[in-house]
């Protein structure tokens, strides 16, 4: 399934340039950017655009295991390696060979598996666990990351000669709230995507009004609180009050302008929780009101949602894309009770 690049902003037109000179020499690259930008989209074209297209790309988290598990899982293991490995297990960089590894949130790997990689790497050979005998692979890796790596390699939280060993060439998608000529784009893409998804419950063309709220508002979830954003107003529907609920982080403000709407918003639900009493400024927690706002509207999406599938959870995961194991978790976090409809 094709990927597509939306946006016409000066840092997208030269990512897709970087794309197409990247892909045809497949050397290893660093995709860099705050959380929500698009690495792995960014991944998925240089894969679409290399000559291998049709070989497997295999992903690995790195930051979503423990060191133990995350090395099993990137080089295998053989059959009782250790209690419970009941069977050989061909690692992602096995699983890679003749396609690509990406390896994601690369900052987040330990530094004793940063010099295992580097190996791997250096020799196109590595050694599963519990075997004694070394797995040769071709595998194009390519590694994505929130952090900083500069930072870190002052700091000695990442490995200088793994840093220049991946990072042939470094692709950085910059936040959305610096290409703001792309959010229309992204609303029409994302917009037309979910309404197949959402059995073509697509909403009336936003107003002019409501996408400059969009394009003032600065995102701090990137990409993917819009796509979240969008997929809501699929439930909700479009209004100003929907909006200003959705978009629940701060504002572009300065001394002497107004307060955009989301920020009003915000402020409103606030001092509600204050007694209407305007708090001092030592009081202010962005984080703490984001939070709370936050929950308030996941609370009625997943809700509004949950009656109108007749409490049917499994239903009611898919339309909010989500696993239904989060969608349980929700439900006893936030407290969410049946309509009386369904009491």
């Amino acid at each position: 399934m094709k990927s597509e690049l939306i946006g016409v902003s000066d840092n997208i037109c030269k990512i897709r340039e970087l794309i197409r000179k990247v892909a045809e020499v497949e050397i290893s690259a660093v995709v860099c950017g705050e959380t929500g930008v698009g690495k792995e989209l960014v991944v998925q074209n240089l894969h679409q655009k290399s000559k291998r297209a049709g070989m497997p790309i295999v992903k690995v988290n790195c930051a979503a295991l423990p060191d133990t598990l995350l090395e099993s899982e990137m080089f295998g293991y053989e059959r009782g390696a250790f209690t419970g490995a009941q069977r050989r297990m061909r690692g992602k960089f096995e699983q890679a060979h003749n396609g690509v590894l990406f390896l994601d949130e690369i900052g987040d790997m330990s530094i004793g598996l940063q010099s295992k990689l580097l190996h791997a790497l250096q020799d196109g050979m590595f050694t599963p666990l519990g075997s004694e005998r070394g797995v040769k692979t071709d595998a194009w890796v390519i590694a994505a990351t929130n952090h900083d790596l500069d930072e870190d390699l002052k700091t000695g939280e990442f490995r200088q000669d793994l840093y220049f060993r991946l990072n042939c060439i470094t692709i950085h998608i910059e936040p959305l709230r610096k290409r703001p000529e792309d959010i229309p784009l992204l609303i029409e893409h994302y917009g037309t995507k979910y309404a197949s998804t959402y059995n073509g419950n697509r909403p009336k063309a936003l107003s002019s009004r409501i996408i400059d709220e969009f394009v003032a508002y600065h995102w701090p979830g990137n990409v993917r609180e819009l796509q979240n954003v969008l997929k809501r107003l699929m439930v909700f529907g479009v209004s100003s009050e929907n909006i200003n609920e959705m978009l629940t982080g701060g504002s572009n403000y300065s001394a002497g302008s107004q307060l955009s709407a989301p920020t009003l918003s915000l402020l409103t639900e606030y001092l509600n929780f204050n007694g209407g009493r305007m708090p001092d400024l030592s009081e202010l927690s962005l984080k703490r009101i984001r939070k709370e706002a936050g929950n308030r509207v996941e609370k009625a999406v997943i809700g509004y949602a949950l009656d109108k599938t007749g409490w049917n959870r499994s239903k009611t995961s898919r339309i909010l894309d989500i696993s239904y194991k989060s969608l349980l978790d929700k439900i006893q976090e936030l407290k969410i009770r049946p309509s009386m409809m369904f009491q």
